[in-house]
């Protein structure tokens, strides 16, 4: 589902924002309803193509966690209800790869020494969005080291931006302009996680928040 560059998206005062937010926000892109009903879509794809293999979920944290939840919430449903059932056992990993507002060179990998027990295994990935891909490629390169079976990623957003590196995730919920986006646990400098919507932050808002 592509987001349009010249998307007018929706004014913060139609929806239920944190009053704490209210003026560090642009307005709303992605309402948390549509992110829900999108997880839920992507849970059938991967139910549909991985389902009888056991799959290890693996959460880039922190800003992963939402859209982990949410679509292993929606995996379990359709366990409960259909022919075909996906296995499930979970992991985290934390990657680290932005300062302020900018992505850096160099990505910080934190739980890596205990990726060589996904050895054999078949692994997807739960990412909250892909940017340039090279903190994807890093952790990818890292994973093909330990020999898992299989390894699908799905990301929740990706970006277009200039300074992408061509990576693409097996699956995706919504490809998003080169904005700096909040909300739905992605953060600015740990803030924002707790707001529902994506959202564009504003100009003040990375001043007022820079560490």
């Amino acid at each position: 589902l592509s987001i349009p560059d010249d998307e007018k998206g929706y004014e913060l005062d139609l929806f239920c924002v944190p009053k704490h937010y209210e003026e560090d926000l642009d307005r709303v892109i992605i309402p948390h309803g549509l992110i829900m009903d999108r997880t839920e879509r992507l849970a059938r794809d991967i139910v549909r193509d991985m389902g009888g293999h056991h799959i290890v979920a693996l959460c880039v944290l922190k800003g992963g966690y939402k859209f982990f939840s949410d679509l292993l919430d929606y995996i379990k449903a359709l366990n409960q209800n259909c022919d075909k059932s996906v296995p499930l056992t979970v992991d985290f990993i934390r990657l680290k790869s932005y300062c302020n507002d900018q992505s850096t060179n160099s990505v910080k990998v934190i739980g890596g020494d205990e990726l060589s027990t996904l050895t054999g295994k078949n692994v997807l990935i739960v990412e909250d969005i892909v940017e340039t891909g090279r903190t994807m490629e890093t952790l990818l390169s890292l994973l093909s080291e330990c020999n898992p079976k299989m390894v699908k990623v799905v990301s929740l957003l990706v970006k277009r931006t200039p300074r992408g590196s061509g990576y693409r995730p097996d699956y995706m919920g919504f490809e998003v302009p080169d904005w700096f986006l909040v909300g739905y646990a992605l953060d600015y400098n740990e803030y924002f996680r707790d707001l529902g919507h994506i959202c564009i932050l504003n100009e003040k808002a990375k001043v007022k928040y820079k560490v």
